[in-house]
């Protein structure tokens, strides 16, 4: 992630930057993880054989149209590397996931970014993008760094504007934490089309962002493609059976979702109580608007950091009036929700 940080001199004892899990990964995870160091020696032969059935029994999926990476970010590396070069382009909204342009320019493609609507994707503009030169259409949802999200028609209507050699890159890093009601689980499109492609994390709800394990649900020949072109061993041994534990456990998922929904409604009425503004979130994060310049973002940005709070400022011109805030545990949103009320109310 693209960011724009303060130094201070001293580390931050609550870190609500980097859209981690605060609870963690399940119990369980952790003691299968340790197991797995007894033969941390060996290289890990074919994750998807351990990682893949795993994944399509939780979710009800055909193992042939998963596959594995270090992170969901890998995989949309190897998307890029795969069906981008020269006089090729990638079409994004313009404030969405800021890494992604960069997957394009390591492969000689074009970036088109197209304009948003207050942090949430256009489909029109994005549909007027098109061009014969198009190969990927990237769409985060829910959003990050903003939270936003696309209905399910939404996105359907999106898909049904690309040509058939245009691949749709779903990025469903959060759809573990939505509550929306007229979102539609994007499995669900995959299964019916044959252009594409949805990426998922265990980084988020699961608790694992060390562990780098990410997955791909999509048409085979997509994911044979992607899976030949992976590194050497991509995933740890104590990764891939943290991961597979983290599934098996569904009570603490669900403890992480409801205490991350709780969290973020807490959140939001909190910083609207204290006259900010925020942009309505399906993820795990909050984005705050801090638009007078006496009580900038990067003025509140610093003065949490002395108090210890480590919040995240983005380098996009976009967001320069943001801070996105990780909802923490109930002690950390309240330290944060204080020290935002003392900086308002004299703080210079």
């Amino acid at each position: 992630m693209l960011n724009v940080g303060v130094d201070v001199g001293q580390p931050a004892a609550i870190l609500l930057n980097s859209n981690e899990s605060v609870y963690g990964p399940s119990p369980h995870a952790r003691m299968a993880a340790r197991a797995a160091i007894s033969s941390i020696e060996r290289y890990l032969e074919n994750p998807d054989r351990i990682l893949v059935p795993a994944i399509a029994g939780h979710f009800g999926l055909n193992e042939d149209w998963i596959t594995t990476g270090q992170g969901s970010d890998d995989l949309l590396a190897r998307l890029a590397r795969a069906y981008l070069g020269p006089g090729t382009e990638l079409v994004r909204s313009a404030n969405g996931y800021l890494k992604v342009p960069n997957y394009a320019h390591a492969n000689d493609a074009k970036v088109v970014s197209v304009a948003d609507d207050g942090f949430t994707p256009s489909v029109d503009r994005m549909i007027e993008a098109l061009t014969d030169r198009v190969r990927l259409v990237y769409l985060a949802n829910p959003e990050n760094p903003a939270g936003t999200y696309l209905s399910g028609s939404e996105i359907r209507r999106l898909h049904a504007a690309l040509p058939d050699n245009v691949l749709l890159v779903i990025d469903a890093a959060y759809e573990e934490y939505v509550d929306a009601t007229d979102y539609e689980p994007t499995h669900k499109l995959v299964e019916e089309a044959e252009n594409v492609v949805m990426c998922r994390t265990f980084s988020k709800i699961y608790g694992l962002a060390g562990a780098r394990i990410g997955w791909m649900f999509g048409p085979p020949d997509v994911i044979d493609t992607v899976r030949r072109i992976a590194l050497t061993f991509p995933v740890a041994s104590p990764s891939a059976a943290a991961a597979v534990a983290a599934l098996e456990d569904r009570a603490h998922t669900q403890f992480v979702y409801d205490a991350n929904r709780t969290g973020r409604n807490w959140l939001t009425s909190e910083m609207q109580a204290l006259g900010l503004s925020i942009v309505p979130s399906q993820a795990n994060f909050l984005l705050i608007h801090f638009p007078d310049p006496d009580k900038s973002a990067k003025a509140v940005d610093r003065f949490l950091r002395q108090k210890g709070i480590a919040v995240r400022r983005l380098a996009s011109e976009a967001y320069k009036d943001y801070i996105r805030i990780t909802i923490g545990q109930p002690h950390e949103l309240r330290a944060a929700r204080d020290a935002i009320a003392e900086f308002l109310s004299g703080h210079p």
